[in-house]
């Protein structure tokens, strides 16, 4: 019988009488020849089989390591510098993982081999056949065993037996055969493991390519670093900067920010207080130095307000006193420290004007200052500051003195922050002590270099040497004061067919309109059945819209879901109609409402954008269409817009039977507010985004044609949502669409206009290509959506994470996980993207990389309670309890009191 390590030594002394490599250009070793099949022994002195699954599961993970780390290594000198240290940190990790992986697996056999077991040779044979012929297997790959090899050679010549010297003589000809190998190889491979001790190999450059290239269809660097919890973050020179000429759609000219400032001039700011203690502990030191500053106080501190509005005032009041009596500024941060861009309504008001009114009790003449906790803001919050005379300040050099325990690290943050910024506000808090020991140090400093300090005048931030701060550049913005909606839903027809959808359609648009695009609710007007009837209508428009207050800068949307008819006039032009609650089929060309009266009202309206969608099939509309514009935002807050989306034409039924008790039109319109509409990438759906979307998505998986238009009297606006910002951090609790939901989506998506094309730099995207809708005339029309408005690195990221979170809810976690790839390499500390990230890998099972995840996002971000539990998590799946009791652990003392806490006392129970 030969043995097949013969076999091997043979095909290399063919190969190279022939003149030729016996190695494989890029193909995979076929199969040895069947060898020859050894003695049945009796069934009644056969020893069980050692099982050597273990082992084998060993050899893939080595083989698997030592895979990466040649994809990792193989081009580093053409590698940017950054992304060259991260592979070479993480080759360094997998490298000595193999070496560890390496010695256990040596010391299995070792001792397997020092049982005397009878049968002990099993497992070693079945080790060897894998390495000598398993399918999968590269001669290049053989070398990652040669040293393992090595060690189980000496282990065998230990033993004298038969068996033990056939084993010998088998593992000596395979090692003979590696050794040719990496004569052939020696060069490329010594490159690339050189640097990492004595394990190495090396191939022909010929093969060694052919190899690399078979390794890159099963690895990327990309993903190796990423499951070692690296992502690169693109370089400086590749992200977009901050828009100029165009400014950011955030921005309010009600803020205040530390890059208009003069050069060399910074603003002291402090957050949270006031507290007991440290507030006047500050206050001395400021004193000291001869510098002013602004005490941004939570009110709860400062005492109550009950409901009649009068202020009762705690003894955090009388150190505020002292404050002012200082000379330092007194300022708004919030009732509670709630994070207010989830709020809205009342609930808004009172954080802003409860916090105000204890103020005002202090101090009569108040600083008419605001900082909204964590700078979370939206559109709603903002009128709400303009409201009560107040404006927003922000900041832009961040001490993260809440986080980092060591005073010295604060202040050289602050500073070498300040060394880059030049100028600017600088966030601290007068609640921590390590705030009172960083201050001097940086004082000092500034004051060494010349800085000037900024108070607050009355009216602006100005040093006792400079002349005022020039105001704030005027962003442009969505530009709409307040938003109003009018929002029907009929059901129960008494003299039409009865609707099963139409008022859970109507319900989930009021849901999304106030809970995620932040419409008050006492200006969204429900009307459902019976509520519903022409004159109830009617009455919303006249009443509650054109006499209640709408303003020239509003929005309204209005949505209706129901019947919807069309007559033909004697001049042979359709007429479309709505039917409320209370018609007669037999006289609804009297009773229903037709769409001539719908335009008349939204002339009649003085908002500056209008947007009718409507979930029912008819015809009879003349609509218009304006052009697109370069300077979107701009151009748009100047024209009216009166637009009008609807669910079909005449003779066309709504398709009912959707998801979640959603007709197909609405729930494709739920999808495309969730930011699917948002076509370009910007943030902002416009309701020409929303029609490109939602009408061939809807005709793609129904016998529905949507139709789109202007209304006559629109000067080109269009209407546009602004999406929020996603907050959520990935969890167990984080709910995810149903299979039905999920189903409907895949189709939707399938004839989803294409993406915009990301050019060489993140952000700059080609314009997206027209799309064809019908009108209500039933003629096509091609839609070209607005360009992008330009976005910074740090809102682009948070836009990846929001795609991020809508691919995880539809369960698709590649695409998922891609996106929060996307956001950290446009923002390297994003800790919720690095959060969300670990999550996808932990419903995926790969519970190493999901810890590593989690562990760098509650270094990002050490407040971040969920995080920890994640991490509890991922270490208790991943078999490391000590590891899993301190993250446990950690949770517990940042969230006692929170849902998940009765979870976390069960688990460390069970640790």
């Amino acid at each position: 019988m030969t043995s097949t390590p013969i076999k091997i030594a043979a095909a290399l002394a063919i190969a190279g009488a022939a003149g030729a490599t016996f190695l494989f250009a890029g193909r995979k070793p076929a199969p040895p020849p069947p060898a020859t099949p050894p003695p049945v022994k009796s069934a009644a002195i056969a020893a069980p089989r050692l099982d050597a699954a273990p082992l084998t599961a060993d050899l893939h993970a080595l083989l698997a390591n030592y895979r990466k780390i040649i994809v990792l290594l193989a081009d580093e000198k053409s590698m940017p510098a950054n992304e060259r240290e991260q592979a070479q940190r993480v080759g360094q990790t997998l490298f000595h993982e193999n070496q560890s992986r390496a010695e256990k697996l040596e010391r299995d056999l070792a001792t397997l081999l020092a049982s005397n077991q009878p049968n002990r040779f099993d497992a070693v044979t079945d080790l060897l056949s894998f390495i000598e012929s398993d399918k999968s297997l590269f001669d290049a790959d053989r070398l990652a065993f040669r040293e393992l090899l090595q060690g189980l050679l000496a282990e065998v010549a230990k033993d004298s037996s038969l068996p033990a010297i056939k084993i010998h003589k088998r593992l000596s000809e395979d090692l003979d055969a590696l050794a040719e190998i990496e004569r052939n190889y020696e060069k490329e491979i010594r490159q690339v493991f050189g640097r990492y001790e004595s394990r190495a190999i090396a191939l022909k450059r010929e093969r060694w390519d052919s190899y690399l290239a078979y390794l890159n269809t099963l690895f990327t660097r990309e993903a190796i670093l990423k499951e070692q919890g690296v992502v690169v973050p693109y370089p400086a020179s590749a992200l977009p900067p901050e828009p100029k000429g165009e400014p950011k759609a955030v921005a309010d000219p009600n803020e205040i920010f530390g890059n208009s400032l003069p050069k060399k001039t910074v603003v002291l700011t402090f957050d949270d207080g006031p507290h007991k203690r440290y507030s006047e502990e500050i206050a001395a030191i400021l004193k000291q130095y001869g510098v002013p500053a602004v005490f941004f106080s939570v009110g709860r501190n400062l005492g109550s307000v009950d409901a009649a509005g009068k202020p009762t005032l705690s003894d955090g009041a009388a150190v505020s006193r002292k404050l002012k009596a200082g000379g330092y500024t007194l300022a708004n941060h919030s009732y509670t420290h709630a994070q207010l861009s989830k709020e809205t309504g009342d609930k808004l008001k009172a954080e802003i004007l409860n916090t105000d009114v204890l103020l005002k009790a202090i101090d009569a003449g108040r600083a008419p200052l605001f900082r909204f906790p964590y700078g979370a803001r939206n559109s709603e919050g903002m009128h709400a500051l303009e409201g009560a005379h107040l404006r927003s300040v922000m900041w832009n050099i961040d001490s993260l003195d809440w986080a980092d325990p060591v005073p010295a690290s604060i202040a050289e943050r602050v500073l070498r922050t300040v060394d880059k910024e030049g100028r600017g506000i600088i966030l601290f808090h007068d609640i921590h002590a390590r705030t009172v020991k960083a201050l001097p140090a940086v004082l000092d400093r500034l004051i060494a270099e010349g800085y000037q300090f900024a108070g607050w005048d009355g009216t602006n931030f100005t040093s006792a040497n400079t002349a005022a701060a020039p105001a704030e550049k005027v962003a442009v913005s969505t530009g709409y004061a307040n938003s109003w909606a009018i929002v029907i839903g009929i059901d129960s027809y008494p003299k039409w067919p009865k609707l099963q959808y139409a008022v859970r359609d109507a319900q989930g648009v009021r849901e999304v309109l106030i809970g995620k695009f932040g419409f008050a609710a006492e200006r969204v007007v429900s009307l459902n059945n019976a509520d519903a009837t022409r004159a109830g209508i009617l009455g919303a428009f006249h009443d509650r819209l054109a006499h209640g207050g709408v303003q020239k800068n509003d929005r309204i949307f209005v949505f209706f879901a129901g019947h919807g008819a069309t007559r033909q006039l004697s001049s042979g032009r359709d007429l479309g109609y709505i039917v409320p609650y209370d018609s007669d089929p037999t006289q609804f060309a009297t009773d229903a409402i037709p769409m001539s009266e719908i335009q008349n009202i939204a002339e009649s309206l003085t908002a500056k954008h209008a947007l009718f969608v409507m979930d029912a099939c008819y015809s009879g509309l003349g609509l218009t269409r304006g052009g697109g514009a370069g300077a979107f935002l701009r151009d748009n807050a100047r024209r009216i817009g009166r637009q009008m989306l609807t669910a079909g034409g005449a003779d066309q039924l709504v398709s009912d039977g959707g998801p979640n008790g959603h007709s197909v039109f609405t729930w494709t319109l739920l999808q495309a507010l969730a930011g699917k509409g948002d076509l370009n990438g910007d943030g902002l759906i416009t309701a020409t985004e929303l029609a490109a979307y939602v009408a061939p998505a809807v005709a793609g998986v129904s016998n529905q044609t949507p139709a789109f238009g202007s209304l006559p009297g629109s000067e080109g606006g269009d209407f546009v949502f602004e999406l929020p910002v996603e907050a959520e951090f990935l969890n167990p609790q984080t709910a995810q669409l149903s299979s039905e939901a999920i189903a409907l989506n895949a189709k939707l998506d399938a004839v989803r206009p294409d993406a915009p094309k990301m050019e060489d730099k993140p952000g700059v995207t080609a314009p997206t290509a027209p799309v064809a809708v019908k009108d209500l005339q039933g003629k096509e029309q091609k839609l070209v959506t607005p360009l992008a408005v330009p976005s910074s690195a740090r809102q682009l990221a948070q836009r990846a994470n929001d795609r991020g979170l809508q691919l995880f809810k539809e369960k698709q976690y590649a695409a998922a996980e891609a996106e929060f790839t996307e956001a950290l390499k446009l923002r390297a500390d994003f800790a919720l993207a690095a959060n969300n990230l670990g999550f996808v890998y932990y419903k995926q099972g790969k519970f190493a990389e999901a810890a590593r995840w989690f562990d760098n996002a509650v270094k990002m971000d050490p407040s971040r309670a969920v995080a920890y539990r994640n991490l509890g998590d991922a270490h208790v799946q991943a078999g490391d309890a000590a590891k899993a009791k301190l993250a446990y652990q950690t949770f517990m003392a940042l969230a006692p009191a929170s849902a998940g806490a009765a979870y976390v006392k069960q688990q460390l129970e069970k640790l």
